[in-house]
């Protein structure tokens, strides 16, 4: 079956195979308000006596308690069903490391509260935010809206204050004291934080990664988060300045969120950086530490010898990701550690990382400059269509004069990074149609970068310290990266402005007072420097573009012998874990010996044939995931303040019934990395490498292969499963909404604004094919 763009499906019959059954539609709660009151002489006076005693935002206040037992063995009880109505049912405790009975247990390992800056910045009304989300959301969320079994708290390290770290350990701390006994414990919390690298260049950039820490105690924690402070860390607050200083002014009506910032800047700007040369066990307490590189990363985390897991994450998501940036310098061991690195995120409300694809939006020449590609045809790279937009402005100059303006045009973008947008600056969302974007991907990363996905890593080795290079070993997590304090909000489809991290002013005076005027083209040279220091942050990059493309989280399903801390970090340091985009789907993959399954997903397996001619076989179990019900259940609804349950859950709660959705195929995507530094991985990414299709069964759908090319072949192969489901409305699944003509070209578009332009009911809905993606089991030759 050939996609069309996003993976939805083409032909007719697969178009009514996968029509969702009809459902009731969420009830909608009323939009939270947007703006402040009016303004007049006393606000203004209380606005300028509140600027000198502002104080930063506190943790908040957990008000609800632990699930009832019923509640908690009602998600194991929809399991049981579900797997004792597959066609082969699987034994009690397949895929679990004990006797005892193996369970699905999901969770997200991605979530800020406005402790990060910016969220905080998405959080303020003018930018038709609901206001502070503090850490204490995210366990109520995660209890009573999103039904989960567990989930981490990963603020953004780079301008957290010592305090904040403590009242981050506090707040998860006190989020797991609720939860019952902790053997058998309703919610699991997570301590973490975000390192968020950003290189001035492709070869120094690294990117993104959550850590995420195993013990609660804190002799086992380390003293500060460490971040990566990058060359314009600064700019991570996102507004300017003088933006952040007139806010309470013009918007008095919520002028205690203001305020907070101003509080956050200065705690911020009082916290020193720790010395260099000191090591971080004997380094202050209230000093920022920092780590430029993934080793450095990974050696100071030794130092603490703390169980930890980092996890890159976002890798395609090209909103500030230089052009031409591919991960092939970080299969190296100088920049990865397979004891901490053990998992990739390949799913986020971000959007997609898993798909390679040939094209770059960059190219180098002969002599190692970067130049503009050109377009192929499913690829328009967004220096090519700078060139386009300057040509359409040309008139009846000369063709020739018009030519060299077109070749500059397109040089400025290159050189200008990630910046390339600023180089036309009068140019609108619309005249750049759908560059830069994968148009045949399955819910892609914005401006994508194919050289960062996960089937690129996978393809990938380093030749440079060994004879006998190994990959990286990863499974594969989805998660949300949510900045409202809300894990798991893919749980249901609606909300789009509350429940993605869409943003954007609430009227075109806002846009105008909080970003910067771009770039005078009469002035600019001939690049831009994305990193200037008067501009500010929103604004150095494709902010209003990439606003039209937030989804609804992924979550990361672990494989676990019980419910307990323990046994969930076991599961994700097995690599005992899948991705989902969302939907609880229910997904099994083991390689066999006989009948026997003998390593589950994640497993490293130098393969030994039983027989000398036998295959490696492989068997997949899917089942699709339970039709959503309106409204919440009744132990939210009895669990949770209403007032609460509205402001968090937005009057949408996981309720699922009793009907499954159709997996309709199962696909399978073999590897087979590097032997050579050479090889193109082109050639080695099988993507899909067999494809089959599923009976229309809610029962849910098996499938057995096998590789008889992997004994004579020589090679390494990794292998791995999607299960595909039906179709179903996915918000912003068609972030453009492309007008087409009748060779398929989009000639206009209608995006899915995030700002004042786009009305709040709006959720962009647009039929997808929710999915689950297997942890890879990787073989090697004996």
């Amino acid at each position: 079956m050939n996609p069309t763009p996003n993976g939805a499906p083409t032909s007719e019959a697969a178009r009514e195979n996968s029509r969702p059954r009809p459902r009731p539609r969420p009830q909608r709660s009323p939009s939270p308000p947007r703006a402040g009151s009016a303004a007049g002489p006393f606000w203004l006076l209380v606005a300028l006596t509140t600027l000198g005693c502002d104080a930063d935002q506190d943790p908040g206040r957990i008000e609800g308690r632990a699930l009832s037992k019923g509640a908690v063995n009602a998600r194991a009880t929809r399991q049981i069903r579900g797997r004792a109505a597959l066609p082969v049912p699987l034994p009690e405790s397949v895929g679990g490391p004990s006797s005892g009975p193996e369970q699905i247990l999901f969770g997200d390992l991605h979530v800020h509260s406005t402790f990060s800056a910016d969220a905080f910045g998405m959080a303020l009304p003018v930018m038709q935010g609901e206001g502070l989300h503090p850490p204490a959301d995210a366990c109520d969320f995660a209890r009573y809206c999103s039904d989960l079994d567990f989930f981490a708290l990963t603020e953004h390290a780079e301008l957290l204050t010592p305090q904040q770290w403590q009242d981050i350990k506090a707040s998860i701390r006190q989020c797991n004291a609720i939860s019952g006994d902790p053997e058998d414990p309703d919610l699991v919390a997570f301590i973490g934080w975000e390192w968020t690298q950003l290189g001035l260049t492709a070869d120094t950039h690294y990117g993104h990664r959550n850590v995420i820490l195993k013990s609660l105690n804190e002799d086992d924690l380390p003293a500060r988060p460490i971040s990566a402070r990058n060359p314009y860390a600064g700019a991570n607050q996102p507004v300017s300045p003088l933006a952040v200083a007139l806010l309470p002014l013009l918007n008095p009506g919520d002028i205690g969120i203001y305020t907070s910032i101003l509080a956050h800047v200065r705690a911020v700007d009082a916290t020193p950086p720790c010395p260099a040369d000191v090591d971080t066990r004997e380094l202050p307490p209230d000093c920022h530490e920092s780590a430029p590189t993934p080793r450095a990363l990974f050696e100071k985390l030794a130092r603490w010898d703390s169980e930890a897991l980092v996890i890159p994450h976002g890798t395609t998501w090209g909103y500030y990701t230089p052009p031409g940036t591919n991960f092939a310098k970080q299969v190296s061991a100088q920049q990865h550690d397979p004891e901490y690195q053990r998992l990739f995120e390949i799913y986020s409300g971000h959007g997609n990382s898993e798909e390679y694809r040939p094209w770059r939006a960059v190219a180098r020449d002969s002599r190692g400059r970067n130049r503009c590609p050109e377009p192929t045809d499913d690829f328009l790279p967004c220096c090519w269509r700078a060139g386009e937009i300057i040509a359409q402005r040309c008139g009846d100059i000369p063709d020739e004069e018009c030519e060299a303006r077109v070749l500059d045009a397109r040089q400025r973008y290159v050189d200008a990074q990630a910046s390339g947008h600023r180089t036309i600056p009068d140019a609108n969302l619309e005249d750049w149609m759908e560059c830069g974007q994968c148009l045949d991907c399955f819910l892609p990363a914005f401006n994508y970068r194919p050289g960062n996905s996960a089937q690129f890593v996978l393809a990938s080795r380093d030749f440079a310290d060994s004879s006998d290079p190994a990959g990286i070993h990863v499974g594969f997590v989805g998660s949300s990266d949510n900045h409202t304090a809300r894990p798991g909000t893919g749980y249901k489809e609606y909300d789009r402005q509350n429940m993605t991290d869409t943003w954007g002013p609430r009227s075109r005076f806002w846009r105008d007072i909080l970003f910067d005027r771009p770039p005078d083209p009469e002035e600019e040279a001939a690049a831009v420097d994305p990193f200037e220091e008067e501009v500010a942050f929103f604004d150095r990059f494709e902010s209003e573009r990439m606003s039209t493309f937030f989804l609804t989280g992924g979550l990361a399903a672990v494989h676990a012998d019980g419910r307990s801390r323990d046994a969930i970090w076991d599961a994700l340091h097995r690599r005992e874990v899948y991705g989902t985009s969302g939907d609880r789907i229910l997904l099994w993959f083991h390689l066999l010996e006989g009948e026997d399954e003998i390593a589950p997903m994640g497993a490293r397996r130098v393969y030994s044939p039983p027989s000398h001619s036998a295959a490696p076989r492989f068997r997949v179990r899917a089942v699709g995931s339970l039709e959503p019900e309106p409204g919440c259940p009744e132990h939210s609804a009895s669990g949770l303040a209403s007032a609460r349950r509205e402001r968090l859950c937005r009057g949408e709660c996981y309720n699922p019934g009793d009907e499954r959705r159709i997996i309709t195929r199962i696909e399978v995507v073999r590897i087979r990395p590097q032997t050579s530094p050479d090889e193109d991985v082109t050639l080695l990414i099988e993507d899909p490498w067999i494809v089959s299709e599923c009976a229309p069964d809610p029962s849910g759908c098996i499938f057995e292969f096998t590789d008889p090319e992997f004994e004579t072949s020589g090679r390494d192969a990794i292998y791995y499963v999607r299960a595909i489901q039906e179709a179903t409305e996915t918000v912003a699944g068609d972030p453009f909404r492309c007008v087409r003509d009748e060779r398929g070209e989009c000639i206009d578009i209608a995006p899915c604004y995030g700002d004042f332009r786009l009305d709040n009911e709006d959720d962009c809905l647009t039929l997808m094919e929710e999915r689950a993606w297997a942890s890879p089991i990787f073989l090697v030759q004996p």
